[in-house]
């Protein structure tokens, strides 16, 4: 079975890592692209496992290589998706899962038509602001930056192949689920099952 590549995007606060790891925790075969970026790690950050940590020539020397799918530059640094570990998964038949913002998702749907792309969201502003404003770690000045930024990436919705609404997360899990099964029945992406068909209906 041919691999697929699942680009999943949305606003801050829609809850984007917490639908893709119930979805991973129950499905086999996934793999979770892991971004490189050039800003510092964080306190309990693992090079390799939540980012790739590049310098700045590093990571241009990469971009200048072709070696990423997509990369933008967010807040003074910049973040991209290295191409070759999704390549390699893919080949392996695996569901490949990019969770990236609008810019980079643009990207790879250029560069690989074929991809899945999926624009989680909550099903309005208020709710997401709502969200934001549970966490209690961050200022109002930085909630009211973070909507900022939604709007905008709500411009880019209309460009995803399916919206999944995440108000409740059991039904926001399955309806991901639903698209991902329904596209792994594609029938580009069985050409085994084509193949052996033909050959028994070959004269």
């Amino acid at each position: 079975m041919a691999g697929m590549l699942l680009v999943v995007s949305g606003p801050s606060g829609a809850g984007k890592g917490t639908v893709l790891r119930a979805v991973m925790d129950r499905r086999s075969g996934m793999f979770f692209s892991v971004s490189a970026t050039t800003r510092p790690p964080r306190p309990g950050e693992q090079d390799g496992r939540e980012y790739f940590f590049m310098d700045g020539k590093t990571f241009s020397e990469l971009r200048g290589k072709g070696g990423l799918l997509e990369w933008a530059e967010y807040a003074g640094y910049f973040y991209g998706t290295p191409e070759g570990p999704v390549r390699e998964r893919l080949a392996r038949g695996q569901t490949v899962v990019l969770d990236i913002e609008v810019v980079g998702g643009a990207q790879v749907m250029e560069r690989c038509p074929e991809a899945v792309s999926v624009f989680l969201t909550p099903s309005d502003e208020r709710e997401l602001e709502r969200r934001l404003r549970g966490r209690g770690t961050e200022s109002e000045e930085t909630i009211q930056k973070r909507m900022a930024r939604a709007r905008e990436e709500y411009r880019f919705m209309d460009r995803y192949r399916y919206i999944v609404v995440n108000d409740a997360l059991g039904e926001a899990v399955k309806t991901l689920e639903a698209v991902i099964t329904a596209e792994g029945a594609r029938a580009e992406r069985r050409p085994e099952i084509f193949s052996q068909y033909r050959e028994k209906t070959t004269v």
